[in-house]
């Protein structure tokens, strides 16, 4: 495959190019917004590779592999800020923004400056990941990526990286890695480090960010396995977020333990939390083994009991400084209170409480299901076993 030469990216040679929404288009294809090129006067497309290498202003929200181009968007500080999701759900009609072909962008890259350490959070799925990101951003310090699009694509396309149906040799992929993580390092004059907060299923690619980034420190977030069913089980979508990310769990444990585990369609919703809960605790784990003195594991309802000590403990693992003004600032955040993907939606502890008794009510029987799922897997199964024994199914 060649980045450069024969692309069909619409940027390809540097024209000038604004995004408009198509809400029709966007409405027929179930999609927050479908872009398309238009011609301008303006020079958006020589804006945004002029401050590419100096500025997190220029974000590549986007990538696409078939068309071997990356989607750069003006963005800005306050925007990071109040992101929940660095997805389709920041575009919009005002969207400043233009296609460019990956090798021009990689080439951009490579004279990135204002680089600052780059840390990450993995998590396993509705365990807190979104809040501690906001209470990072509290301090002052730190610039949160939470959940850049291009991260799942990477993630997806290592799943086949050695496959025949991979769009990309490995040494593209190293490539188009080192590329984003340069770009994801750029950061403000008040920044000491950017954290980029994973999608859950994207954490399967924690081993090969940290080992191409090898000065990065993350955590990992999890609960015990009760509390993790409980809570996927809670939601009103619960089971559509689980089927859909079904198959690749279920693929990716099955390539970790030696166990037969029934097909994906005779689950019950109680058995494909925890089989869902189980893939992203071994993956965890992993992760944890590989890189024990730059991953630490992090129990969100630990996190919850004490507050100003898990960030404290965490500012330290970032190498970030934390005052016990600050930390007792951080432990009494409005931010606690705010449902973190969306914050103007009440949402605290008490309420988390609540929610959960609710799902252990309604839907004890499943959950008892899954419970007993990973115990006859853990029969069998050490790493299931040690799973189940041990604090948030990590340590």
């Amino acid at each position: 495959m060649r980045w450069a030469g024969g692309s069909s990216c619409a940027a390809a040679s540097g024209s000038d190019t604004r995004l408009k929404v198509d809400r029709l288009a966007a409405a027929s294809r179930g999609a927050a917004a479908f872009f398309v090129p238009v011609r301008r006067t303006n020079t958006i497309a020589d804006t945004l590779l002029a401050h590419l290498a100096d500025s997190p202003d220029v974000l590549p929200q986007k990538l696409d592999l078939i068309r071997e181009c990356i989607l750069l968007i003006q963005f800005g500080e306050d925007a990071y800020r109040s992101s929940s999701f660095l997805d389709d759900r920041i575009l919009g009609p005002a969207t400043r923004g233009a296609w460019f072909p990956v090798e021009r962008v990689a080439a951009e890259a490579r004279h990135a400056t204002s680089l600052r350490p780059l840390c990450f959070i993995f998590h396993t799925g509705h365990v807190g990941s979104t809040l501690v990101s906001r209470l990072l951003d509290e301090t002052g310090q730190v610039l949160s990526l939470r959940e850049p699009l291009p991260l799942r694509t990477l993630s997806e396309a290592h799943d086949v990286l050695h496959a025949p149906q991979s769009l990309l040799a490995p040494q593209q992929f190293d490539r188009l890695l080192d590329t984003l993580l340069r770009l994801w390092g750029r950061g403000y004059a008040a920044t000491r480090a950017v954290v980029i907060k994973a999608t859950s299923s994207a954490a399967r690619l924690a081993p090969v960010l940290l080992e191409r980034s090898a000065a990065s420190r993350a955590i990992y977030l999890n609960l015990r396995a009760e509390p993790a069913l409980a809570t996927l089980l809670a939601g009103a979508n619960s089971l559509i977020d689980l089927r859909g990310h079904g198959a690749e769990r279920l693929k990716r444990l099955t390539g970790r333990i030696g166990a037969g585990i029934a097909p994906l369609y005779t689950l019950s919703p109680g058995e494909l939390a925890a089989m869902s809960w189980l893939a992203e605790s071994l993956t965890g784990r992993e992760a944890l083994e590989r890189f024990a003195d730059r991953v630490i594991p992090v129990d969100f309802d630990d996190f919850l009991a004490n507050v100003a000590g898990s960030m404290q403990r965490i500012l330290a693992h970032f190498e970030l400084p934390a005052g016990a003004a600050q930390l007792a600032q951080l432990a009494a955040s409005p931010v606690l209170a705010r449902y973190s993907k969306a914050p103007e939606h009440e949402y605290g502890p008490a309420i988390r409480n609540r929610v959960l008794a609710d799902a252990r009510r309604v839907h004890r029987d499943e959950i008892d299901r899954g419970v007993r799922w990973l115990e006859r897997l853990a029969g069998s199964e050490r790493a299931v076993a040690r799973a189940l024994d041990t604090n948030a199914g990590f340590t």
